[in-house]
Order: structure tokens, then sequence, then C-alpha cells
């Protein structure tokens, strides 16, 4: 067996890599793809593991034509082990909010945690988390497109096999006439 079959550079290439190069090649706009994956990664830090994927389908929903889907849900899916050391952060950002008491990450805690003993406490902090998120979430979405705009812009002029252009769709109604009045009148001759 091959080594490079072995690891996490496959891994990578072909679950981020790939789709990426695949959603650039499609000619999407760079505006468009800077938002969606701020908002991806932004609901993919998400506080409470296994909702970030109901969250992404969510806004995609309610935004429609102004997010790109796939690159909402790739960038969710890059997220992920981001979120799980995030989870902290927010519960600690919501409990200085609130002025709430610090939720203990002992042994002990964690203990009355699995024998059900603190289930205030745990619902108290999924709270703190919960706040420390809904306050930080707009300033990681507009810090995130800020930073991915330009990059997009770069990646997209790089690998778009589709030109694109801020005032005409590549396949506009007045495009497509046109070209099929071209045809008739060629054919013709």
């Amino acid at each position: 067996m091959a080594t490079s079959r072995i690891g996490l550079a496959p891994w990578f290439h072909n679950k981020v890599i790939d789709p990426l190069l695949q959603i650039l090649r499609r000619g999407a706009e760079p505006k468009q793809l800077a938002f969606s994956t701020a908002l991806g990664i932004t609901m993919g830090v998400f506080p409470i593991c296994g909702v970030t994927v109901f969250l992404c389908g969510m806004a995609i929903a309610l935004l429609g034509s102004r997010c790109h889907a796939p690159s909402v849900m790739l960038a969710n899916f890059i997220a992920t082990p981001i979120e799980l050391s995030l989870v902290v952060p927010f519960l600690r950002f919501g409990e200085i909010l609130s002025g709430g008491p610090q939720f203990p990450l002992t042994a002990d805690a964690l203990k009355k945690v699995l024998t059900g003993q603190a289930s205030w406490e745990v619902l108290l902090s999924v709270a703190h988390a919960l706040l420390g998120w809904l306050v930080a979430a707009p300033f990681i979405l507009a810090t995130l497109y800020v930073i991915l705009l330009p990059c997009f812009k770069l990646l997209v002029h790089k690998f778009s096999s589709i030109p694109s252009s801020p005032n005409k769709q590549p396949n506009s109604p007045s495009n497509v006439r046109l070209k099929a009045t071209l045809g008739y009148k060629l054919t013709k001759v």
C-alpha cells in the first residue's frame, strides 16, 4: 500500500481542496463566495455540537440566492475543529457578559454532569455559551468577510473558467437571444 494514500493530506485534498476548486471553477462571484464562507464558518462555530448543519441549512433557505450553498456547507465542515476549540471561550465570554457564576471545568464537575446531578448548571452554561456566540457572531462574520474577499477575488480570477462580470450573467436572456439570432442568420446565409 502506498504511503501517499495514508494520512491527512489525501483526505484534506479530497474533502476540502477538490470541492473548493470545483466551486471556484464554476464562476461564482467573489463577494458571494466571501460572504458565504464567512457565514458558514460563523455558523460552524456555534457552541452546540451537531446543530451547525441545521443552522447552515436554515441560513441557506432564508438567504436563497444571496449565498452560495456549497460554500456555506464546505466552510461549516472546515469549521468543525474550530467549533470544538471555541466552546469554552464562548462559555467564559457569556459568563462575563451575564455576570453569572463560572461553570467549573474540573473532573468533579464532569462527574456531576455524567451522573445527572448538575443539570441546572449545564443548562446555564449552555445559555452562557450561546450568549457569547450571539454577541461574537456579527464580529466574526464581518472580520472573516473582510479577510476572505481579497482572497476570493484572487482565487476566482486564477481558477475560474467562466469570466466574471458585475453587469451581466454569462448566459443572460439578452445574450442567449443574441446568440440564437446570430445562429439563425448564419444558417440562412
